[in-house]
């Protein structure tokens, strides 16, 4: 036998075992905001029109396959920490991928982390809210130190001392990540330090303790803090909002990474926070060794003081959810596009029209929501838009939040088991989908707070079913389902025992009278007779008859 008898088949044609057919393909190079017909209307219908063409702009940078590249890197290189140099001197230094600075240069350069204070006009949090939406499905853990360096803005005005030499730095659109002084930077981010070990949400439990450094007190003096932070995001930015136990009570504090002399500040990291999801933001645990920082706010108020920064945190958590349904929604909608088994394509075949069409209206509810928050943000001076804010934070953090792990799981199965592949996007969506519901206050903490919002000031109650009565006439399943919440409020005495049934159906209830005004009906009509009437509780993909399931994937399917 020579030599090439060896080498080469007798069937040439056996060499390839089977043909590539029937195969999904990648969701990229595609424009995120232009193909999402409900985000195009919300910005338009909410006030930030004007932002169309930035939004356009910016929602094929996000929806471009080299962008999305980068929250993948972002993840699969987490965060390292280092607590020292290579000579002894400690440095408390965290080391980030480069796609993570990448991403967090593009949202501070586009105004992510401030435009709505350095450009106060209508529809600002809209266009903002709309940005961070687009940004979040790319990447959702570097929306941490973002969401942080927005939301303490209205903690430092209290301070006017303070804020009139942080906040022009903190609102600068200018990223350096590195480990210098704040005075060497030309932009600044700002972190939160509240959760103790003991406590957890009941910051008032904290026992870091503040001392004056000198013979002045009060906001805007200089106070040395002693104690232990059990979760601290993110460890580099620049200062912190830390509560302490100051002579009066519980307080706010700056506390910087550096003294104003160029020393470090004694925050020592113990340890980076190994969590299941949002890997690429480093969390930590850390300890204050006498650390110098500014009092923020009266002493003993620091709760109220910080309070409008958990409320923007808190809408963040709620743009992030309907971000990342957004994302699980449009992957499983382009695959199912492709797919085909036994003999039809997925997306054509009843069972998963009816889930796919179930996944899309749970988004377009949630982000109907999100953005009506926003346009509230934006006129927090008419009552009834403060009261909104108010109130509804908590309910649509909740609700919104609560839904998405269950959402990205069902988008997830959609894909079958490729999906559950870590190259796949689906493995960091699903793992990322419970961090909102959880951060800046469980499930429980936010039906407590709804509660406490109705107590304190009542208002706020007549202010939502006003909100609700815009929809009046439009769908009788909200009209019924109106007047039943109506009565939940009627019998106060076990509310809390109630409140998580009750919050829950508060959100269907405004998620239902934002869609039967501006949603098409087919959406409207679908949300209410599957979500209205008892069936909050039910699995995804068990639609009423009816439901014009087709129309709806239509709306919501990217073309790629």
């Amino acid at each position: 036998m020579n030599a090439p008898d060896l080498i080469t088949p007798r069937h040439a044609w056996l060499a390839d075992t089977h043909e590539l057919i029937n195969l999904g393909s990648e969701l990229a190079d595609y424009d995120m905001y232009r193909q999402d017909a409900a985000l195009v209307e919300a910005v338009h219908r909410e006030g930030a029109a004007w932002a169309d063409a930035a939004l356009g702009e910016f929602g094929r940078l996000t929806g471009s396959s080299d962008y999305l590249e980068l929250g993948a890197l972002a993840n699969q290189h987490a965060p390292e920490l280092d607590t020292h140099d290579r000579f002894g001197r400690r440095i408390d230094l965290v080391r980030f991928h480069p796609a993570y600075h990448r991403l967090m240069r593009t949202a501070i350069e586009h105004g992510l982390h401030a435009s709505p204070w350095t450009d106060p006009r209508p529809g600002a949090h809209v266009a903002r809210a709309a940005h961070c939406y687009l940004q979040t499905q790319v990447e959702a853990g570097h929306g941490c130190p973002v969401t942080m360096t927005f939301a303490c803005a209205p903690a430092l005005k209290t301070t006017p001392a303070l804020a009139d030499v942080w906040l022009p730095k903190i609102t600068a659109r200018h990223y350096d990540p590195r480990n210098v002084p704040d005075s060497q930077k030309q932009g600044l981010t700002i972190g939160m330090a509240m959760t103790e070990k003991q406590g957890g949400s009941d910051v008032r439990g904290n026992t870091t303790r503040a001392w004056p450094a000198g013979a002045a007190t009060g906001p805007g003096a200089a106070y040395e803090l002693v104690g232990h932070k059990y979760f601290v995001s993110a460890p580099m930015c620049d200062a912190f909002l830390v509560l302490a136990q100051a002579p009066g009570g519980l307080s706010c504090f700056l506390l910087p990474r550096w003294r104003p002399d160029g020393s470090k500040n004694p925050l020592q990291v113990l340890r980076l926070k190994r969590k299941m999801g949002n890997v690429a933001n480093a969390s930590s645990e850390t300890e204050l060794r006498g650390a110098l920082a500014w009092m923020v706010g009266e002493e003993g108020r620091g709760v109220r003081t910080i309070i409008e920064m958990v409320a923007m945190t808190r809408f963040d958590c709620m743009t992030g959810s309907s971000a990342g349904q957004r994302m699980a929604v449009s992957l499983a909608l382009h695959h199912c596009a492709r797919r085909s088994a036994f003999g039809r394509v997925l997306n054509e075949q009843p069972l998963m029209q009816n889930v796919l069409a179930d996944l899309a209206l749970e988004h377009e509810g949630s982000l109907a929501l999100t953005m009506r928050l926003a346009r509230a943000m934006d006129h927090r001076s008419d009552p009834h838009e403060d009261a909104l804010v108010r109130l509804v934070t908590a309910v649509g953090k909740y609700w919104i939040c609560k839904r998405t792990p269950q959402h990205a799981f069902e988008a997830m199965e959609c894909i079958g088991g490729s999906g559950t592949m870590e190259d796949s996007p689906f493995p960091r969506l699903y793992r990322e989908a419970p961090i909102n519901a959880i951060w800046e206050g469980s499930g429980n903490v936010q039906c407590l707070d709804v509660l406490r919002a109705m107590q304190k000031t009542p208002e706020v109650v007549g202010a939502f079913f006003k909100e609700l009565a815009k929809a009046r006439g439009g769908n009788a399943l909200l009209d019924d389902a109106i007047a039943g919440l109506k009565a939940e409020f009627t019998d106060l005495s076990d509310l809390q025992y109630r409140a998580r049934h009750v919050v829950g159906r508060m959100a269907l209830a405004i998620q239902a009278a934002l869609l039967v005004q501006h949603a098409p009906a087919l959406v409207a009509d679908a949300f209410c007779a599957s979500r209205l009437g008892g069936a909050a509780d039910r699995q995804y993909g068990t639609l009423p008859r009816g439901v014009d399931c087709a129309g709806i994937l239509a709306r919501a399917t990217p073309a790629v």
